[in-house]
């Protein structure tokens, strides 16, 4: 079953000089799928997680979310539907610093009016499963930047959205602080099954998906996919990126 269907997607930016930011997307990520976006600065990735965000509206073209089109809703309900079908994970965490790391988890729920007892149930499996329960009770300014970003994934996940956008979820954490929020990634993904969009210039980063698109110019560049081996599909990142992204230091250093 397909979560996202983005056909025939156009984006132009008007102005004196107008500015075509995507041209003639088309795009399919099925359930339980784990999909990366990558390509230089300006390739027009960040303006397709707007789209498929419903942050940003398509100049043409169609973006479906389980078969639904969210621009033709009216604003109270595409607010409902962001909330309930959509998860996001963001570079800077996006967290409340007046609530605790379990307050800013299930913040989802409350605004869904979930029992008390069904919202203790999933914070404790959720953050079990990200290895936070022990920091549940202090504030986001008392823990790490690895830390502060799987609260994040617990808020994003803990409603059971469709489709989980991350946006460029490692680009403030370190080299170790990265590898495990990807990997918590990968194990929401493996286990719940969510769906995962990506957006990202890491190539290690990247490497945990199924498979990564790639843009340039607006215009859809390059597909490759994993296999067996994260290893070998890291390198294959490295060379398609140096022959779609032309500049290599546009890209964060290459850790394995």
């Amino acid at each position: 079953m397909s979560i996202l269907q983005v056909k025939a997607l156009n984006k132009v930016y008007p102005g004196k000089i107008a500015t075509h930011a995507l041209t003639d997307i088309h795009l399919t990520i099925e359930q339980g799928e784990f999909v990366g976006i990558m390509g230089p600065s300006g390739s027009g990735k960040t303006t397709l997680l707007h789209m498929v965000s419903t942050i940003d509206e398509p100049s043409s073209g169609e973006v479906l979310i389980n078969g639904s089109n969210p621009f033709q809703l009216r604003k109270k309900e595409l607010a409902l539907f962001r909330r309930r079908q959509l998860g996001f994970v963001f570079q800077d965490f996006n967290l409340l610093d007046t609530l605790t790391v379990a307050e800013n988890i299930v913040l989802p729920l409350t605004l869904d009016n979930y029992r008390l007892s069904e919202m203790e149930e999933r914070l404790r499996q959720i953050a079990e499963r990200l290895n936070i329960t022990s920091i549940l009770n202090k504030r986001t300014y008392d823990i790490s930047g690895g830390q502060r970003q799987r609260t994040a994934i617990a808020r994003a996940v803990i409603a059971a959205p469709s489709l989980l956008l991350a946006d460029e979820p490692t680009g403030a954490l370190d080299s170790t602080s990265s590898k495990v929020v990807m990997e918590s990634l990968a194990d929401i993904n493996e286990r719940q099954g969510t769906t995962l969009m990506l957006v990202t210039h890491d190539p290690l980063a990247a490497s945990y998906c199924h498979r990564i698109v790639f843009i340039k110019d607006g215009c859809l560049a390059a597909e490759i996919h994993r296999g067996e081996n994260r290893q070998t599909f890291f390198q294959k990142i490295i060379d398609t990126l140096s022959f779609w992204g032309g500049n290599m230091n546009e890209f964060s250093s290459v850790r394995v």
